[in-house]
């Protein structure tokens, strides 16, 4: 049993194919499959089914492939404790954030950052909540920035700031001059929406009572047109296909000629943003670098925890 044959297993796990994992590992398949093929009659147990169009993981292959992942994570780690301890902090840093935080979000921090640890390269990803989540407790991220609530024994979360939600309308809108808006004004409107997936879509429709939300879901003029994204949704909006709910931290650059932007009154239930990482992450260095920068952002409209 060798740790190449661990990353061959979860590759082939993660792909469900095994010409993809080899390609991931950058190994010929043969070597790939031999590999495989060798650890399975060490221990005695088929860990794939393999058939002509996928690759399905046994039950004992899937508790097999979660101890290997924690124990390639663990080399990697032994790894970059080492270089820490003879004074090398360049290891990277892998950052995750859901797809409504990370455009307004990332670009403050970057640098930041950088100010603060400019040898540790910043690897970015966007993501779904549960992917990023995944990709946490797998080791294949270090920190995540997502929206509240969320809880996990094994992982730790500090709250960055809070920000209020906001009703986006098209510039010649009936509701535009008005100061602010109610849910219950906008209850029969056009509602561009997030597709299923998005923690903020739920967020948004939460903030309909039982009843309104009951006419959201089944009124026929109470339209939902999912998005791939809120920049993609305000255009929408602009264009006069509907009015859309973001979060304020979304609106600080719009253009003023084609959309108004007003506060919900009676406010809804604001959205808490927070930093989540392994309550085992060992880089404690990094973790205080990362907290001190996160906590630095500026961030418009927001309230800081």
């Amino acid at each position: 049993m060798t740790l190449n044959e661990l990353k061959y297993i979860v590759a082939v796990a993660r792909e469900r194919h095994f010409r993809k994992a080899s390609e991931a590992c950058f190994v010929s398949q043969p070597t790939l499959s031999i590999a495989i093929k060798k650890f399975e009659e060490e221990i005695g147990v088929e860990l794939f089914e393999r058939n002509k169009t996928e690759v399905l993981v046994t039950p004992i292959g899937e508790q097999i492939v979660k101890l290997a992942e924690d124990i390639i994570q663990k080399t990697q780690l032994i790894k970059q404790l080492a270089k820490e301890d003879q004074g090398d902090h360049s290891g990277e840093v892998r950052l995750g954030a859901i797809y409504t935080i990370a455009p307004y979000l990332l670009p403050k921090l970057i640098p930041v950052f950088h100010q603060l640890a400019d040898k540790t390269p910043l690897i970015l990803q966007e993501n779904y909540t549960h992917s990023l989540i995944d990709k946490l407790q797998n080791g294949d991220l270090d920190f995540v920035i997502l929206s509240l609530p969320f809880h996990h024994p094994n992982i730790e979360t500090l709250t960055l700031y809070t920000e209020p939600f906001v009703v986006a309308l098209p510039k010649k809108h009936h509701l535009a001059d008005q100061p602010h808006i109610s849910m219950k004004q906008i209850e029969n409107e056009t509602l561009l929406m997030l597709g299923e997936g998005h923690c903020f879509r739920d967020q948004v429709i939460d903030a309909f009572d039982y009843k309104e939300q009951i006419q959201f879901q089944t009124h026929k003029l109470q339209k939902t047109l999912d998005g791939s994204s809120l920049e993609t949704i305000r255009y929408m909006v602009a264009s006069g296909a509907g009015i859309t709910i973001l979060p304020c931290s979304s609106v600080q650059s719009y253009d003023e000629e084609m959309l108004t932007i007003k506060p919900i009154k009676p406010a809804i239930p604001p959205r808490k943003v927070a930093l989540a990482w392994r309550k085992t992450f060992p880089r404690k260095h990094l973790l205080k670098t990362m907290i001190e920068a996160v906590t630095k952002l500026q961030i418009p409209c927001t309230i800081k925890n």
